[in-house]
């Protein structure tokens, strides 16, 4: 071939350095500095961004069994309790359908207050304008 002959044998991974071309190993060795330094600064975000919420895989996998398990164990109940309430009172599919379909909305609440779509039974919630009080938490009409 006619191209330029690699002085040190074909094993050299390491950049031709010319003169003038720019690839002086001072320069070379300052650009590897600031390529490590930024990526070294990055790292750390990628590395929080993993914890949140909804991340990925196996936190994904688990947080869908629990939702599932809980979905599900919520049926079961529901038809278990309307099934031995029938056997009881002996009002055959009415007590298991009605608390079949207890059981399963609740569930679906379960589901959604485990995944954070809908507030616990009796917490309090901030509205946009609500925040502590200016004046000392007298609230009487001035």
């Amino acid at each position: 071939m006619a191209g330029p002959k690699r002085q040190g044998g074909g094993g050299d991974s390491r950049p031709e350095t010319r003169p003038g071309a720019g690839g002086e190993h001072g320069d070379f060795d300052r650009r590897m500095r600031d390529l490590e330094a930024a990526l070294a600064a990055r790292r750390p975000a990628a590395e929080n961004s993993d914890a949140q919420p909804g991340g990925g895989g196996m936190s994904g996998i688990g947080n869908a069994l629990r939702l599932s398990s809980e979905f599900i164990a919520a049926i079961v109940v529901g038809a278990g309790l309307g099934w031995f309430i029938d056997r009881l009172a002996g009002t055959s599919p009415w007590g298991l359908i009605v608390f079949l379909f207890l059981g399963f909305g609740a569930g679906v609440l379960n589901v959604l207050r485990a995944a954070g779509q809908v507030a616990e039974f009796g917490a309090v919630t901030r509205q946009k304008g609500d925040g502590p009080d200016t004046d000392g938490g007298d609230t009487r009409a001035k």
